[in-house]
């Protein structure tokens, strides 16, 4: 038994979990001279890249916030612009039909005019033509009435202004008759 209590007493001595005090001194030496050299060398740039970072992403996010504003107000300006040019065509196709309508009245009066005045030509036309026909048509009936008058008188009447007179007279006479029948 004896020589089991030898070995229990060593194997008290070695616990696996608590380190042997030279090693652990030199590992905490180790682990302040490693962790001495990051914090002097490593930590101050590694500190430096993130502030870096830092103001790059803020000011890209200033810069596009920045964007923004400025494509809002642009917008906003397209907006107005596109309105003003709305209100402007809407402004001249107005006037463009009022135009039209004056342009369409204008010319329906120059078509009435025109058609006035042809009318009225064709009247003066047709009453010139009318006198005329009477005139020619009081002549050629007078012509014949005395030839017809001599042919049965047996005697010429040559007598231009008795000859007119009567038959004036006589195609009054008619005229006066054909209105009276109407």
């Amino acid at each position: 038994m004896s020589q089991l209590l030898i070995l229990a007493a060593e194997g008290e001595a070695e616990n696996p979990l608590i380190p042997p005090i030279p090693e652990l001194v030199i590992g905490l030496l180790a682990f302040v001279i490693v962790f001495g050299f990051l914090a002097k060398k490593l930590l101050p740039n590694i500190n430096k890249v993130l502030e870096e970072r830092r103001e790059a992403i803020e000011g890209g996010i200033e810069k596009a916030e920045a964007a923004q504003t400025e494509a809002q107000s642009v917008l906003e300006q397209y907006k107005a612009q596109l309105a003003e040019a709305r209100h402007e065509a809407a402004r001249l196709r107005q006037e463009a039909q009022e135009q039209g309508a004056a342009l369409i009245a204008e010319m329906r009066a120059e078509g009435q005019r025109q058609r006035e005045e042809i009318v009225a030509a064709g009247h003066a036309q047709i009453e010139a033509d009318r006198k005329a026909a009477s005139s020619a048509l009081r002549q050629d009936v007078g012509k014949l009435a005395t030839d017809l008058a001599g042919k049965l008188v047996g005697e010429s009447l040559e007598d231009h202004a008795r000859q007119s007179r009567v038959i004036d007279r006589f195609l009054d006479e008619l005229e006066e008759k054909a209105e009276a029948g109407r």
